[in-house]
Formats: structure tokens, C-alpha cells, sequence
């Protein structure tokens, strides 16, 4: 079966998230101020993972589904 390009789309959209959340904690890495204890890195990461879980749960919903199929 093909994978439509919704599909594929929606993978592709939420992996450029997780690379832009990476990249956000990076940012605010560097860029800490003094009076900043890190919550904004804290938070760029917690966002990171949490859409890296659900990516993981959406391939795996959709590949029980039969949307998609790996090679």
C-alpha cells in the first residue's frame, strides 16, 4: 500500500518541530541570562520530547492501521 502524501506530510511537519524545539533549547543554552535558571531550555526540551513521543505513537498507530508500511 502507498502512503498518501497527507501522510508523509504530517511525519515530515512533526520531525521539522522537533528539529526546531531542539534547535530553540540550543539557542537559549547559549543565550542564558543571569537571571534565568534555564526554564526556557527546561521547556524547549520538554516540548522535544513530547513531540518525539507522539511522533512514535503516531507511526505506530498508523502502521496497526495499515496506512503505512515499513519497507
Amino acid at each position: 500500500m502507498t502512503t498518501s502524501p497527507i501522510v508523509k506530510a504530517v511525519i515530515i511537519g512533526i520531525f521539522v518541530l522537533i528539529l526546531v524545539a531542539l534547535g530553540s533549547a540550543f539557542v537559549s543554552l547559549f543565550r542564558r541570562r543571569k537571571d534565568d535558571d534555564g526554564k526556557a531550555t527546561v521547556k524547549a526540551l520538554t516540548v522535544r520530547v513530547g513531540l518525539s513521543i507522539g511522533l512514535v505513537v503516531v507511526i505506530i498507530i498508523l502502521n496497526a492501521l495499515g496506512v503505512i508500511s515499513p519497507n
